[in-house]
């Protein structure tokens, strides 16, 4: 399995060895399942912002008619200067 090497300044392992200790795992187990757990939340972000864009170009007219102001103007159209 691929690894990586990550530094970590004193505190940080200090605290990371009490987290590990508290939690009755190892330091290796506890920072990647805090990995782990950030590419899930990625993941998950990732997938709810492509449902959104879906949805919205999906029902693009009725925004548009809900929300008239939030519409860019359209090309020649608009105030004169």
């Amino acid at each position: 399995m691929p690894a990586l090497n990550v530094e970590f300044s004193d505190r940080e392992l200090e605290d990371l060895r009490q987290i590990a200790k508290e939690r009755g795992t190892s330091m290796k187990a506890l920072v990647r399942e805090a990995a782990a757990a950030d590419i899930a939340r990625h993941r998950a972000l990732q997938e709810g912002a492509e449902a959104f864009r879906r949805f919205f170009a999906a029902h693009a007219d009725e925004f548009a008619e809900a929300f008239p102001d939030d519409e860019p103007a359209v090309k020649g159209e608009g105030r004169v200067a």
